[in-house]
């Protein structure tokens, strides 16, 4: 059982949501992410999404996009990504951690490395849980499912509104741990919105798909965090984490996140 499971199904037992906040590796200091991660889990996080920066975030709108560029302004790449989990991982060893990002990162770093499993077999030593690969379409997926899953690591995939029967089920067939639902057409942060048209949709996800599924973009505050939460089994946050501490003095990022993240935590407990 991977480290996701394990935490999807103790809080499923408690009648618990995971809250699962995204923030961008090196972002806004190149130093200070294991330091937020832990602040966040303090705060009641779950999971923890750490974004990997790349130059050409297909799926990612203004904001996580400005994040990136400047992790990659610190020299922030997928190796510096890895130590970071380690470091995290060091004093942490129950809050599961998912990369997201793009293909590009990791097939370079196989190919700097010269394996194609050097990306899976360091993901695993530094201590990552999941990894979710937006532009890995399901039905190539197989064989990278499987060494992650030989090493007690998930691959996440997303949904969106437009997927169709089939893709749901060709998602089905290799995601472990949980679902990610892009609730809104379009890049991350972008729209408003619309709880009645979620749930409307994860009746139709859950005849496919048997783990959990999170739904993000859009959410937040507490009260969309709060409403999603009634028909999902995890809400994502990401986009307004990084607007609340973008341009903080250092010592204020982790007490805004933290204090943010509080909020969405006893809202999602209240319903609970």
């Amino acid at each position: 059982m991977s480290r996701i499971d394990a935490t999807m199904s103790a809080l499923k037992a408690q009648n618990r949501k995971a809250l699962i906040p995204f923030i961008t590796a090196g972002f806004p200091y190149a130093d200070i992410t294991p330091e937020l991660m832990h602040g966040m889990v303090a705060a009641g996080a779950d999971v923890i999404e750490l974004g990997v920066p790349f130059s050409d975030p297909s799926a990612d709108g203004p904001v996580i996009q400005k994040a990136g560029d400047k992790a990659l302004a610190f020299g922030i790449g997928l190796k510096q990504v890895l130590a970071m989990v380690r470091e995290f991982r060091s004093t942490n060893t129950t809050t599961p951690v998912v990369l997201m990002g793009y293909a590009n990162p990791i097939e370079r770093y196989n190919q700097i490395h010269k394996s194609e499993d050097a990306f899976v077999n360091d993901a695993q030593a530094c201590g990552v849980d999941g990894v979710l690969v937006v532009d890995y379409p399901p039905e190539e997926c197989e064989a990278f499912a499987q060494a992650l899953r030989a090493r007690s690591m998930d691959l996440i995939f997303l949904l969106a509104p437009t997927s169709t029967e089939q893709r749901m089920a060709q998602v089905a067939k290799v995601a472990s741990g949980y679902v990610y639902y892009v609730s809104l057409k379009g890049v991350t942060g972008a729209g408003t919105l619309d709880t009645a048209a979620v749930e409307a949709m994860l009746p139709r996800i859950r005849q496919h798909v048997h783990i959990p599924v999170g739904v993000g973009f859009g959410i937040r505050d507490a009260a969309t965090a709060q409403a999603i939460s009634r028909v999902a089994d995890a809400v994502v946050i990401g986009s307004r984490i990084i607007q609340l501490v973008d341009n903080l003095p250092r010592d204020q990022v982790v007490p805004a996140a933290a204090e943010f993240l509080s909020g969405i935590r006893s809202a999602l407990d209240a319903k609970a």
